[in-house]
């Protein structure tokens, strides 16, 4: 009986054998390398045996990178994203002028040798000597596609790029053995398929189909003979045959290509004066890649996209992983964003404050019910050039997501949480405080959660007027928004209360650290970003369950296969009736209180304006029952200017409100995302009413 272990060994001794016959003869003609034939031969032979039965047995082709695309809800196109501008296709889908030609110039006898070509070895090794230096190569194309398969590897770091192209005999021995397995375990089509993915034919463009599409904006399959004897030529000097740069070389080397299929009887000598006789043609594609191509100023919202792969654990455990996850690409994400709602959103951003302007507008919507955010969009367009007033800072986030680093202070658009809160403990909309215009309460009249005071000082506050002292419930406490019933409503609601409730719809401040307990958060102290209040002021809508914002609701693989993604988790924040009866209180604010140049005039809707005392940052957050829009308006560049006498998108303002500019912009963007046809109401619910003996100064502006 034979001895099994004497045959595998004998098998192995004679596969190393014909592996170190291939690789002292490559040895000599390594590109780059003045060796004499016997010192490389030597060498060869000596990294041979010290490295193979180091090397790997089997060698895997890694998944290639290609663009990333990004629909909108309704599939359409928002942007492409890539490291690498590629787009897999199979050799059916490639013309066969451009198989024929690569094979013609790079590698004639492809289909006749195995992984080495042992006559081009010693065709290269001679005409070597005899020039006293490295004249000619003897790569294969299967050695060609496993450098290339290295240096995809590699990605874009330069040190791992530089080991995978060095001109070294351990690479060439290295590049050898994998092409021998890769003719073990790959059909020639096969191999020649996925070198002509694989390669880099300049321009930005890897890969035959997108070199296709960037010089003769056509599919692979589609081109003709003289386009792909020019595709073919680039292979060897990308940048050298650049026909764009370069077109007199360019073509040069296509006619170079022409003949060598002539002479490897792919095409006659007819056929190939014709070619050679056509001018390029070429039909460039400008290469467009990244958020910067976002359509209807979406790249914002782009950005988020991309942001959320690379920090939610549904797309990866590590940081790695979704690294290498997004930078593969090939993927395809369907979004939440509603098209109709992001050209609202970017016409009311650009409405009424101008790219130049000092202060800057951010739009976010979201659906309440669902989580997903419809759009987002600013004032200044997205990109790197500060020239033309452009900014990648994401004003609708926090810091995380590419946003501002705390948020921005969110002023009496906090006060419905407070409300809220007091509804929650059973507190009496019709509950009414009578205050002078001032008010000085001592901190520690406040308990924070475990039960401390919040401070030992004396808290002062005031309402923006004088005249603002009477006596108000809690519906024109909203209406007029009355600082001081708001603090004494906290007070009596509980700050510990009212900072729960703030946390239960959403409200989180924009470096995502623990919300500080104290007396000053209902009046807007506590900085946020437009996309919490939007989701936040979306749980009203909801009748009291809040779900969080999501942007991405599918991801498909380069193959096609779904991924996981986030899915919006909704949870009771406030009963049906707490909702309900806020939603009538801030009914109240878009009728007949701050936010009447808000209101919109064909549904229900509601909301809040929001001012800080400083006039540096300026709100609006409103809402129907089925679309939450947030707007923010401030000074999104260096030290926050308030904004008192300023001109702002061609109109001067004494002073800016809530309701004067947010406002509006809030009317844009929403009259522009709504349905016509469809006008959902809010649940009914009758508010107590009780004593209100307030006066509002005539003739003052308006504010929140």
């Amino acid at each position: 009986m034979p001895n099994k272990r004497f045959d595998r060994r004998r098998a192995r001794t004679r596969q190393a054998a014909r592996f170190l016959g291939f690789a002292a003869l490559s040895g000599a003609v390594v590109a780059g390398i003045a060796l004499p034939a016997v010192a490389a031969l030597s060498l060869a032979a000596k990294e041979t045996a010290q490295g193979f039965d180091e090397l790997p047995s089997n060698f895997k082709t890694p998944p290639l990178s290609q663009r990333t695309t990004i629909l909108d809800r309704d599939g359409g196109l928002i942007a492409t994203v890539y490291s690498r501008d590629r787009t897999v296709v199979p050799l059916k889908d490639i013309s066969p002028y451009m198989r024929e030609a690569i094979v013609a110039i790079e590698d004639a006898r492809f289909y006749e040798h195995g992984a080495v070509d042992l006559k081009g070895v010693l065709r290269a090794l001679n005409r070597n000597a005899q020039a006293g230096g490295t004249e000619e190569g003897a790569s294969t194309l299967t050695q060609q596609y496993v450098k290339n398969v290295f240096v995809e590897e590699a990605g874009d770091d330069p040190d791992k790029v530089a080991q995978a192209t060095q001109q070294t005999i351990g690479r060439k021995v290295r590049e050898i053995k994998y092409a021998i397995e890769t003719e073990e375990e790959l059909s020639k089509n096969q191999i020649l398929a996925n070198y002509l993915n694989i390669t880099f034919f300049g321009q930005q463009a890897y890969g035959v189909e997108a070199a296709a599409r960037r010089y003769f904006s056509k599919p692979a399959k589609d081109l003709k003979l003289e386009e792909a004897a020019l595709l073919a030529g680039l292979v060897q000097s990308p940048s050298r045959y650049d026909p764009v740069n370069n077109a007199v070389e360019a073509k040069e080397r296509r006619n170079t290509v022409l003949a060598r299929m002539v002479a490897t009887g792919s095409i006659t000598q007819a056929e190939a004066d014709k070619a050679r006789a056509t001018p390029l043609g070429l039909k460039v594609s400008k290469p467009r890649s990244g958020c910067i191509t976002a359509v209807d100023g979406a790249g914002f919202y782009c950005d988020y996209v991309r942001r959320t792969i690379l920090t939610d654990p549904a797309f990866g455990k590590t940081e790695k992983e979704r690294s290498k996850l997004w930078n593969l690409g090939g993927l395809t994400i369907r979004t939440t964003l509603d098209p109709r709602a992001q050209r609202a959103a970017s016409k009311a951003a650009t409405a009424r404050v101008d790219k130049a302007d000092r202060f800057a507008a951010s739009v976010v919507q979201v659906e309440p019910g669902s989580g997903e955010i419809l759009s987002m969009s600013q004032s200044r367009p997205y990109g790197l050039d500060q020239k033309q007033h452009e900014t990648v800072l994401n004003l609708a986030v926090g810091q995380e997501m590419g946003g501002s680093t705390y948020g921005f202070q969110v002023g009496s658009t906090f006060k419905p949480f407070t409300a809220a809160a007091a509804l929650q403990q059973g507190i009496s909309p019709a509950t009414s405080f009578s205050t002078d215009w001032k008010l000085t309460l001592p901190e520690s009249s406040f308990k924070t959660c475990d039960g401390s005071p919040a401070g030992n000082q004396l808290w002062s506050l005031q309402n923006e007027l004088e005249s603002e002292k009477g006596t108000w419930d809690m519906t024109s406490a909203l209406g007029k928004s009355i600082n001081t019933y708001f603090a004494l409503l906290e007070q009596k609601a509980g700050l510990c209360e009212t900072v729960e409730m703030a946390k239960k719809v959403g409200y989180e401040r924009g470096d995502g650290k623990e919300i500080e307990a104290r007396p000053a958060i209902t009046l807007g102290s506590v900085d946020s970003t437009p996309l919490a209040m939007a989701s936040a002021y979306a749980t009203f809508a909801n009748r009291g369950t809040y779900c969080t914002p999501i942007a991405v609701k599918s991801v498909k693989n380069a193959r096609g296969k779904a991924l996981p993604v986030p899915r919006s988790k909704c949870s009771r924040a406030m009963s049906e009736r707490t909702a309900d009866t806020v939603n009538q209180m801030l009914k109240g604010v878009v009728q007949d209180g701050t936010g009447t140049r808000a209101g919109l005039d064909d549904r229900d809707n509601a909301g809040k304006t929001g001012t800080t005392n400083d006039r540096k940052d300026a709100w609006f957050v409103g809402y129907t029952p089925n679309l939450s829009t947030a707007v923010w308006v401030g000074d999104d560049t260096g030290e926050k200017s308030s904004m008192f006498g300023v001109t702002i998108g061609g109109r001067y303002y004494d002073k800016v409100c809530g309701g004067c500019l947010p406002g509006p912009i809030w009317r844009i963007a929403m009259t522009g995302a709504l349905d016509a046809s469809e006008t959902p109401a809010f649940h009914p619910v009758s508010v107590p009413r009780g004593r209100q003996e307030g006066e509002r100064g005539r003739g003052n502006p308006r504010r929140g």
